[in-house]
């Protein structure tokens, strides 16, 4: 199942233009994965790489929970894929057990987006949330993570081409 890929706003505000950018990503990512099989996602197709499509949607669920839940909204949300071997500060979810599978995975990252966008609601882009000693604005973050999705989709865009063949969508 994909979502629908919404042609981010040419003409909008600040914000609108924000969230469709973040929104298209979201929807490139499960638009990479579609189609294809556990076994698939499980795979990971570009040696020497350990990344899988598996392992970018589990770790993009432990980005939106960082960002959404822990910064802006200063949530107590534990890691949800915790892994001993993620470097220090920054998020998991890349590594996968014996029984990941993307049904779970994919609910998972949709309950978090769910929560991301509950969370920016009733908040202006100049609101802020703690972030390491300091603050940062919801337009910083929401920046961060167009930024962050662009560069998974096109590792995401890589392991699909090598899978099967299929670029560009």
């Amino acid at each position: 199942m994909t979502m629908d890929r919404p042609t981010p706003p040419m003409l909008a505000d600040e914000r609108q233009t924000l969230e469709g950018w973040l929104d298209f990503y979201r929807a490139t990512l499960a638009t990479k994965c579609a189609g294809l099989d556990d076994e698939q996602l499980r795979t990971a197709a570009a040696p020497p790489s350990p990344l899988t499509l598996l392992g970018l949607v589990q770790h993009m669920a432990e980005v939106e929970r960082n960002w959404f839940r822990r910064v802006l909204a200063d949530e107590d949300a534990p890691a949800i894929y915790p892994d001993r071997n993620a470097t220090p500060g920054h998020d998991g979810g890349f590594g996968l057990s014996a029984g990941s599978t993307f049904a779970a995975a994919e609910a998972t990252w949709r309950q978090e987006i769910e929560h991301a966008r509950a969370n920016c609601a009733g908040r202006a882009l100049d609101d802020t949330g703690s972030f390491a000693a300091g603050e940062v604005t919801l337009r910083w973050i929401f920046t961060h993570m167009v930024g962050e999705y662009a560069r998974h989709c096109g590792h995401a865009d890589l392991i699909r081409e090598r899978l099967d063949g299929v670029t560009g969508v």
